[in-house]
């Protein structure tokens, strides 16, 4: 027998880049579906919050300006890093979920493939929602969809991993970024994601993680000025309320709670519900007159 003890996980928050402890030193207990104790979590704070928001506003700029082609390929590295520590996320999921190995194997594969699914959709969204619009006149008008900004995303509580991957990809893929608030039940499998996502070329903070008591981190961030959009998806009825009420002071776009099968093909619905429509108008330049233009 081998008398070596254990190196347990030290867990931490992910905020721009880099793997923080909550500035509150506060931490909370994370079991299993039968109760075992599994890891100390940090327990996020409004502070831990606040800075999240200013990593994502920073790297806004550079994260949007970028080419859908470069964020597909760095959306497809992610889903091969996760490929490569494949074992490690069954375990998370198996334990986090109560699943067995077999089927937290499912699930794991189904979110490397949402990843690679979303990476496809980068460079063809715009086709699909953007366009040539006809107009009477001697005018082109053209719409394109850009990114609504600093996105507040409310992880699935009991999807942990499948259910995270399927909200935050799409914010990323079409240029946003996210404050991610993980599962507070089982916060595990998000903040293993955050070791993935700072190996995988994404650029430090476009994608921010915390996890803590849900409604405790949600609340500020709602109600924060330089965040312009929310998604609900963790958010409990009650809850949703009062985020929602919170979000309105300076009109961010809402994306309210529902009933979603992660595990159906996702749609292009995410993709579209935090994206802006910018629409041009450019005189044809009438050439004589006969009328006829360029």
């Amino acid at each position: 027998m081998s008398d070596r003890l254990t190196v347990l996980k030290t867990y931490k928050l992910y905020v721009g880049g880099k793997f923080p402890r909550s500035e509150s030193g506060r931490v909370y207990e994370v079991t299993d579906a039968k109760g075992k104790w599994l890891a100390n979590a940090p327990q996020g704070s409004r502070k831990d919050a606040r800075d999240a928001v200013v990593a994502a506003r920073k790297a806004f700029g550079g994260w949007s300006g970028a080419t859908a082609y470069n964020r597909g390929q760095i959306l497809y590295r992610v889903a091969e890093m996760l490929e490569g520590r494949r074992d490690q996320f069954v375990r998370e999921v198996a334990e986090a979920e109560g699943l067995s190995k077999a089927k937290a194997a499912v699930v794991v594969d189904a979110a490397i493939d949402r990843w690679v699914w979303y990476a496809g959709w980068t460079d063809k969204i715009a086709q699909v929602v953007g366009g040539a619009n006809p107009v009477a006149g001697p005018y082109f008008n053209l719409s394109s969809p850009e990114p609504t900004g600093v996105v507040t995303v409310l992880a699935p509580q009991e999807s942990s991993f499948l259910g995270l991957v399927s909200v935050v990809a799409p914010v990323i893929a079409t240029g946003n970024t996210a404050v991610v608030i993980a599962s507070e039940k089982s916060p595990l499998p998000a903040l293993s994601l955050a070791e993935v996502l700072a190996t995988s070329d994404l650029p430090g903070g476009v994608v921010n993680i915390l996890s803590g008591r849900t409604a405790e981190i949600a609340a500020p961030l709602a109600a924060h000025q330089d965040v312009n959009a929310i998604d609900l998806a963790g958010a409990d009825a009650v809850l949703a309320k009062e985020l929602e009420i919170a979000a309105a002071d300076n009109l961010k776009r809402v994306l309210r709670p529902q009933p979603v099968d992660y595990t159906e093909t996702p749609g292009t619905d995410r993709l579209t519900a935090f994206l802006e429509t910018k629409t041009v108008w450019h005189p044809t330049g009438s050439l004589g007159a006969g009328g006829s233009s360029y």
